[in-house]
């Protein structure tokens, strides 16, 4: 079984998606054994906690300096012995110690198709903000492993969707989890999982041809 740790920060929708794959068979060989979020409010740990799973809650605000809140964070994450760290709307930088303890293990979902509106700033609704803006007729969600670059680790899948005539900021962002986070996720955890998905020198390497179905 895979050791999964998911890291929130908001709501926990992608999380939700996550645990109700796990519990309809749709993600196998699993188990979710801890959720951390850096806030202490959120509905996230609710989730987590109706599910059963164990939820902890490291806030940098309760920490003298961003190094102390480091440490405490990667000990938080080490008491779970995960396989796999998934970042599901995590808003804080992953330290450099975990990603060289964790090399090749830790994931996190975007919502666009990256390389466009991603990498330092791009986060929330300021994505989709900026894809209308532009003008885009068509965005999207990645899935991608984490490496130091902000949002440059090889991708594991890429899901679009339309943007459509009115939408809002808040309609395309909802479109978007619901049409393509919420799929993709979940699928690259079952695809590592059971090994159909690994990093390997810096690449992205798969056992069969991975695409949105």
């Amino acid at each position: 079984m895979l050791r999964v740790v998911v890291l929130v920060s908001g709501g926990g929708t992608n999380l939700q998606a996550i645990i109700d794959a796990v519990a309809a068979g749709s993600v196998t060989n699993v188990e979710l054994v801890g959720v951390l979020s850096n806030n202490k409010t959120v509905k996230s740990l609710e989730r987590a906690r109706k599910a059963g799973i164990p939820a902890v809650s490291v806030s940098p605000k309760d920490f003298a300096d961003r190094e102390d809140f480091h440490r405490a964070l990667l000990a938080a994450v080490d008491g779970f012995r995960p396989d796999l760290i998934v970042l599901a709307g995590f808003l804080v930088a992953v330290p450099r110690q975990m990603l060289q303890r964790y090399e090749g293990r830790i994931i996190n979902i975007h919502p666009s198709l990256i390389p466009s509106f991603c990498g330092v700033g791009y986060y929330g609704l300021r994505v989709h903000e900026r894809a209308l803006e532009r003008g885009v007729k068509v965005t999207g969600a990645t899935v991608h492993f984490v490496t130091e670059g902000m949002d440059e680790g090889p991708i594991i899948a890429q899901k679009a969707v339309y943007v459509e005539e009115g939408d809002t900021p808040e309609i395309l962002q909802r479109r978007v989890m619901e049409q393509a986070e919420w799929v993709l996720l979940p699928r690259a955890i079952d695809d590592i999982a059971n090994g159909r998905i690994r990093m390997e020198a810096g690449k992205c390497v798969s056992t069969r041809q991975v695409e949105a179905r």
